[in-house]
């Protein structure tokens, strides 16, 4: 499912016709990329990556974290399988953790995990009809533009740290969720 769908965008969009929905869809797709890179994974889906690591606790590469359904490693002869039952969990953080306490033997491991949130907050769900909005108005350039000036609406002036893409609003609503330092 996605995070934002081709009829919750026309209706975001107050568009009755289907003459722009090939394009349309372009844009309802490309939401979830921008708005996960701010906030980890938005909706649940399984994920299988090689992550390096050792010590206390491995983290994921795609926060938050679910549940792990298997892990193994160091990778390569003697690779070890831990059973999901011998692991603890910090899903905000998207760390995995050893039950017993001990530390993981450093290398790459295997990992196959459900990341993402339980059910779609509505503040994300706003922020990416917002983005979608803000986005569309490409389409129409400066034919739209509110009446005394831009404001973060404008497709023609920069956000810092953003460039043009992601008005102050969107950053706004999602900061609640956004990702713990160093996790990207």
């Amino acid at each position: 499912m996605a995070l934002v769908t081709l009829a919750e965008a026309k209706r975001q969009l107050d568009i009755d016709s289907t003459s722009h929905d090939v394009e349309l869809q372009l844009y309802v797709d490309s939401l979830d990329s921008v708005i996960e890179g701010y906030v980890g994974v938005v909706e649940q889906r399984e994920i299988t990556d090689t992550i390096t690591g050792g010590g206390h606790a491995l983290s994921v590469l795609h926060p938050p974290l679910v549940s792990v359904t298997a892990l193994s490693g160091p990778v390569g002869s003697g690779a070890i399988s831990y059973p999901a039952d011998t692991l603890t969990l910090n899903g905000t953080a998207g760390t995995i953790g050893r039950l017993d306490g001990s530390c993981f033997p450093a290398g790459a491991y295997t990992v196959t995990y459900t990341a993402g949130r339980a059910t779609v907050p509505p503040t994300i769900k706003l922020a990416a009809l917002i983005l979608l909005q803000h986005l569309w108005r490409t389409q129409y350039g400066a034919t739209r533009v509110p009446v005394g000036g831009a404001d973060d609406w404008s497709v023609t002036d920069p956000i810092p740290g953003f460039g043009y893409a992601v008005p102050n609003r969107v950053l706004q609503l999602l900061e609640p969720f956004k990702l713990p330092p160093g996790v990207a």
